[in-house]
């Protein structure tokens, strides 16, 4: 995909993922070294007041690297920040979306984000692609 061919405000094609699983939440912990219990331990969930353990923000994160690799090789990409809006639960399916917001001079800043099936936004954030 040529992005420099891309209209501001055009959507780009989405990254839709799988329904999170306490597995994928395990595999997650081993692979990031984040081990916080409140992702993993039900007891420890509970305890903070939580039905259940829920997705670490460091996930979503990696699933919007996805999509950005995707659409540009990781050579490309010259900045890239979120904000952590809401949480992640144990069986959503989280979809990532990204948006032409605008280009100028070879670069085009693009407005991401990843949301759930209800439309809760749970990571917000931008990212600046070369696309010379």
């Amino acid at each position: 995909m040529n992005l420099a061919d891309i209209a501001p405000g055009a959507p780009l094609p989405r990254l839709e993922l799988p329904p999170v699983s306490c597995t994928t939440l395990a595999l997650f912990a081993g692979a990031s070294g984040d081990h916080n219990p409140i992702h993993i331990d039900l007891d420890t969930a509970r305890g903070a007041g939580l039905d259940d353990v829920f997705a670490q923000g460091m996930l979503s994160m990696a699933y919007l690297g996805r999509l950005l690799t995707d659409l540009v090789p990781q050579e490309r990409i010259r900045s890239w920040s979120v904000r952590f809006a809401a949480i992640t639960p144990v069986g959503a399916a989280p979809a990532c979306t990204a948006t032409v917001a605008a280009v100028e001079d070879d670069l085009a800043t693009l407005e991401l984000a990843v949301a759930l099936a209800d439309g809760t936004v749970t990571l917000a954030g931008t990212a600046l692609v070369d696309i010379s």
